[in-house]
């Protein structure tokens, strides 16, 4: 699994503080770590499959299961959007988000937080009452 939670934009002094107060204290440090973490899941995750030996494109289908925030920040990177944006990237509890990589084209938000599989009462778990429908 991973996770963002020690992970803010680095520059932060350029933008105003987004986010919950969960994110009051921490340090440069706890940052420097984050994003590296941040680094590593687009290298991993956000890319088309590589050719194999004879120069094709395998179809692959990847399956991460990890908290909000990491899909927040695949989603931010697919759009191409600026660091800080993560932040108001929500997602329930075990919805899905399908990104779609080919070579040569920008990324597909496929679908995002998608709910459809669970049953009316186990939907929108994860948002505070104010921003369940």
């Amino acid at each position: 699994m991973i996770s963002l939670y020690a992970w803010m934009p680095p520059a932060r002094r350029k933008h105003p503080r987004p986010g919950p107060a969960s994110f009051d204290g921490y340090d440069e440090t706890e940052a420097a770590s984050g994003q590296r973490l941040a680094e590593a899941l687009v290298a991993r995750f956000a890319k088309a499959p590589e050719a194999t030996a004879d120069g094709t494109r395998p179809d692959t289908h990847e399956v991460l299961v990890t908290h909000a925030y990491p899909i927040a920040w695949l989603v931010r990177h697919a759009l191409d959007a600026p660091p800080s944006r993560w932040l108001g990237l929500n997602s329930g509890n075990t919805a899905l988000t399908i990104i779609h990589y080919r070579d040569g084209l920008p990324p597909t938000i496929v679908m995002f937080n998608d709910m459809s599989h669970l049953p009316p009462d186990l939907r929108w778990t994860g948002f505070r009452e104010g921003l369940r429908p």
